[in-house]
């Protein structure tokens, strides 16, 4: 429960103020519901005495009607501006979890980055987010109005009519409706946490399948894909049948709550006035009040019954949004050299204008330095100017330096739009980029910056792609470039173009590259080779 404790903090954090209207407002609605049906029952018993007495035409009976429709109209203002702001706050405060959700995964390491590439983590943390938004609008603000209004009610009550009617209608309701809920919680954590993971799981089957349909039926698998996914369906049925199920027999003991409730308040009431301590139409506000004080415990089930949904999530998204660490002191040594590698093996101080490679076999840690380079990864022994990559601003350090990894990352819409994520650019500076990348004339060939690419860049081959990726770095001119196979798919003479371009547009860059093939260019100051 503290990671759910730690989302609540977060959620109500973004809007404050918001949250706190909301939460007044929904005591108002409860408290105003609970008078406005006190008020109809005496009022009612009231008028009845008095016309079986002969003197209803004595009787004030507009104050009354004018209190009743005044409560109606009051409630249902009140319900309006409580959905508009509670709703209007809880969507400001996902968006902020968004946010800091983002800012958190942007934070790990580059193994971590590329696992959040798959639809799978996509699916996850989609699915997170949307079962975290009940914690403040089914959970939280239902049971501190539910709370406030008991206590407000009891303390009316206890005035207006007396305490031993107040205290039956507090002591019925919030112990027993506590005992109710926990046992509801306790019923329906694990199926909610199975459903919401079942779920998950058959809408990445359903993609994957999807997705894959042409392999599936050539190797005659996809019979036997739609059964494993037909499966899991059932399982999340069962789970969701569970969970209905406790639901429904918490809303059976609700309903006998109420009824006990109601029962309890108009015996005492009937007690008091057999004994004149109050008159009849006082005697029946408290069996009208403890049937309108059913609102605030009824709705409190479809929350508790969703807490394990909102507790695995929680699990999974309070690690990723702890605040990061800011350096005390987060100067640099500009006099320094742009980049110091101190390592078992490899000590280099490497300065602005140079230009080294990386070599060794597979697997013998070039990309991972690159990384650690660019504050992906643990980067001890390394320094930029002086400091650790890890101590730098994000934003500092991704204006000091690029990076190029094996994968490219483009998206679906335009050449320019694929160009301009780093930042505004003019035409000019694309096409300059364009020509350094051996990239323009395929990009004329297709349609010019306007011609649109498909979802990952599709339509453009594997080299291109890394080309498109390679221009839209060169547009940020960093000062230092780190690339990671950057001739990866291409072919001789397009390599020694892109190269030879390189050097000649970030004349003043450090250039750092990790290559199996190409590593004798003559763009390279000095080659070095890691060893196991």
């Amino acid at each position: 429960m503290r990671n759910v404790l730690r989302i609540v903090r977060l959620l109500v954090a973004a809007d404050p103020w918001a949250m706190a209207r909301g939460a007044a407002l929904s005591v108002v609605v409860l408290v105003m519901g609970a008078a406005l049906l006190g008020l109809s029952g005496w009022f009612i018993t009231a008028t009845g005495l008095a016309g079986l007495a002969g003197i209803g035409i004595a009787f004030d009976v507009f104050r009354p009607s004018a209190g009743v429709r005044f409560l109606a109209l009051g409630r249902a203002a009140a319900r309006y501006g409580e959905r508009l702001l509670t709703h209007d706050a809880t969507l400001r405060a996902l968006a902020a979890l968004r946010v800091v959700l983002l800012r958190g995964y942007a934070r790990m390491n580059a193994k971590g980055l590329m696992g959040l590439r798959g639809e799978g983590a996509l699916t996850r943390i989609v699915s997170d987010v949307d079962a975290l938004d009940g914690l403040v609008l089914r959970l939280v603000l239902p049971i501190l109005s539910a709370l406030v209004t008991h206590l407000m009610v009891f303390l009316v009550l206890g005035w207006l009519v007396g305490w031993s009617v107040a205290l039956i209608i507090l002591v019925g309701y919030v112990p027993a409706a506590v005992l109710i809920l926990l046992i509801l919680a306790r019923r329906t954590i694990l199926p909610s946490a199975e459903a919401e993971h079942a779920g998950q799981r058959l809408r990445r089957g359903i993609i994957d399948m999807t997705r894959d349909r042409e392999a599936l039926i050539l190797a005659a698998q996809l019979p036997r894909q739609a059964n494993r996914l037909q499966e899991i369906d059932d399982q999340a049925r069962a789970a969701m049948a569970r969970l209905d199920r406790a639901e429904r027999d918490a809303g059976f003991f609700f309903s006998i709550l109420v009824a006990s409730v109601a029962m309890g308040a108009f015996a005492t009431g009937a007690y008091l006035l057999d004994t004149d301590s109050v008159g009849p139409p006082k005697a029946v506000i408290g069996l009208f009040v403890a049937l309108a004080l059913a609102e605030a415990v009824l709705p409190l089930r479809r929350g508790v019954a969703e807490l394990g949904r909102m507790v695995a999530a929680a699990g999974r998204v309070a690690p990723q949004i702890g605040t990061q660490a800011q350096p005390l002191d987060n100067t640099h040594d500009d006099d320094g050299p742009l980049l110091s590698l101190k390592r078992a093996g490899l000590e280099l101080d490497l300065s602005a204008g140079e230009a080294i490679v990386l070599t060794g076999p597979s697997g013998v840690g070039k990309s991972t330095l690159l990384m650690q380079i660019a504050g992906l990864d643990q980067d001890d022994g390394i320094l930029i100017k002086g400091m650790r990559p890890g101590l730098w601003p994000e934003q500092a350090l991704r204006d000091v330096l690029a990076v190029l990894p094996q994968r490219s990352c483009l998206i679906s819409g335009s050449v320019r739009d694929n160009l301009s994520l780093s930042g505004t650019f003019d035409d000019d500076a694309l096409w300059t980029a364009l020509e350094v990348a051996a990239l323009a004339d395929d990009i004329r060939a297709r349609g010019g910056l306007d011609a649109r690419l498909g979802e990952a860049g599709s339509g453009l081959s594997g080299g291109q792609a890394r080309r498109m990726a390679l221009a839209r770095i060169l547009l940020k001119k960093p000062q230092i470039l780190l690339l990671d196979e950057p001739t990866e798919g291409l072919d001789d003479h397009t390599q020694e173009l892109v190269m030879g371009r390189l050097r000649n547009a970030l004349p003043d860059a450090l250039i750092v590259a990790a290559m199996h093939r190409g590593a004798d260019h003559p763009i390279f100051d000095q080659s070095i080779r890691l060893v196991r």
